[in-house]
């Protein structure tokens, strides 16, 4: 019988893992963005509501102001799919 306790820590766990699938990603998108035969390993695109242009919801006495961008490079979805894999062998 699982414990709520060890739920908890899973959860944890796979949040720390995909956090640093994210950012050993990022360094290694950016590490490669010079090199010819691994520049490919940088490309990204970018997903949202733009942080310069962002949608305003004027309220006459308050304004609100919602942007968001995700920028999402091959290396980041490598890592944390490498991260997924080893959340599976961990549990």
């Amino acid at each position: 019988m699982s414990t709520g306790r060890s739920s908890s820590h899973n959860i944890l766990l796979l949040i720390v893992l995909i956090l640093a699938g994210v950012i050993i990603g990022a360094l290694v998108a950016s590490a490669t963005k010079g090199i010819p035969f691994l520049s490919w390993l940088a490309y990204s695109k970018t997903l949202g509501l733009a942080v310069d242009k962002p949608v305003l919801v004027n309220l006459s006495v308050l304004k609100i102001a919602f942007g968001m961008e995700l920028n999402i490079s091959v290396a980041q979805l490598t890592c944390v799919a490498l991260a997924l894999l080893l959340y599976r062998k961990a549990r």
